[in-house]
């Protein structure tokens, strides 16, 4: 299979689909790849590491279009590269398809066959090729919650952890999966009052064992919810509903009771953001104040630590792209049920139940639509 990787051109992405160990992986394999030039230099990689390890380096995202069996990238395709895809064309990368009904229409007219790291699962139900960027933004969100509590950022000029005599932030996290996990174990690290909150006892109390006494764990209920969040210095949005728009669990008369100069970081804004006045922003321009609270809602926040990101990502992509390109795109969905469930899109048809509830479009299930035109089972 002939595998392509262009230069990510959303604001500000420095990650790169295939690192040049994964592209060794896949010339081991037997298949060719194409890295357009520059394509891994934000990460370190140049055009001579990428081409000793087998790749051949083309000077524009137009060829990797057009000559490629199979695209990886890492964030979504911004428009100008959704109408370079072609019918049959396998795209791999992030989609986050629910609040955006412009790209997945384009991907739709495109004719090609998307597949959303987002929403291909495991055996035991997690998300693995989420989790690495959940890790990565899970952290993130405190160290960008701290620096925007800063006076300068238009916070109210707290220091997360306090200091003797100075009582610490307190810090609320909606959500224990693994974005939750990570920004709690960093908050707690900070030394700042951390009070978590999910609908799952069972995960909080594996929460209470992992991290013991001097973590809150609270039962999330709309009372619970205005509670800890209008009390709040800091709070992070990290729920998830794989495949769907975020729920929207933070109402705008909350954040209305917050202190003036606190802040939100609402790390579900991916899939719509999970604060009522979320919207998405950029690394160049990260935040805007609503309410008189801080609101930080970058859309690809482990863009910024970009050769962390793309290394963890690749550790797990890589037996996907593996199994994509040496058996094609069918037989691999047909093979592994958590692979296919992460096909979105199919020669037009969303083949993502979440996906299309969000976009409020007709679904058809993955498997009928990769064994159309295959015998029948004898």
């Amino acid at each position: 299979m002939l595998v392509g990787v262009p230069t990510e051109i959303k604001n500000l992405e420095f990650r790169v689909g295939l690192t040049t160990g994964s592209v060794e992986e896949l010339v081991h394999h037997g298949h060719e790849v194409l890295v357009q030039g520059g394509a891994g230099e934000g990460v370190g990689l140049h055009d001579d590491m990428y081409r000793a390890a087998g790749a051949q380096i083309v000077a524009d995202a137009a060829e990797i279009f057009a000559r490629a069996d199979m695209v990886v990238k890492v964030k979504e395709p911004q428009p100008q590269e959704c109408r370079l895809l072609r019918p049959g064309q396998v795209l791999f990368t992030y989609l986050h398809l629910a609040p955006d009904p412009g790209q997945a229409q384009m991907l739709r007219e495109s004719g090609c066959v998307a597949i959303a790291y987002e929403t291909v699962t495991a055996a035991d139900g997690t998300l693995p090729l989420l989790s690495p960027m959940s890790e990565v933004a899970g952290r993130m969100s405190i160290q960008a919650g701290a620096h925007a509590l800063e006076k300068a950022k238009g916070g109210s000029g707290m220091l997360l952890g306090g200091v003797p005599g100075v009582e610490a932030a307190r810090v609320v996290v909606i959500g224990g999966g693994v974005v939750g996990t990570n920004a709690v174990r960093m908050a707690m690290g900070m030394e700042a009052h951390v009070t978590v909150l999910d609908t799952s006892l069972k995960r909080l109390k594996e929460l209470d064992f992992q991290f013991g006494c001097m973590l809150n764990t609270i039962y999330s209920t709309r009372e619970t919810l205005w509670k800890h969040v209008t009390g709040a210095d800091l709070v992070i949005g990290a729920v998830l509903v794989p495949g769907a728009t975020a729920p929207k669990l933070v109402t705008r008369e909350m954040l209305r009771a917050m202190r003036p100069g606190s802040v939100v970081v609402d790390v579900a804004i991916d899939q719509g953001g999970c604060f009522e006045t979320s919207r998405p922003t950029t690394h160049s321009d990260p935040t805007y104040v609503e309410e008189g609270v801080v609101h930080y809602c970058v859309a690809n926040m482990p863009g910024n630590v970009a050769r962390t990101s793309t290394f963890a990502l690749n550790n797990a992509t890589l037996p996907f792209t593996l199994a994509l390109a040496d058996k094609g795109y069918r037989q691999a969905l047909l093979d592994d049920p958590h692979l296919r469930n992460g096909l979105n899109v199919h020669a037009g048809d969303i083949t993502c139940a979440a996906v299309a509830q969000a976009l409020g479009c007709e679904y058809r299930p993955a498997i009928d639509v990769l064994s159309e035109g295959l015998p029948p089972a004898s």
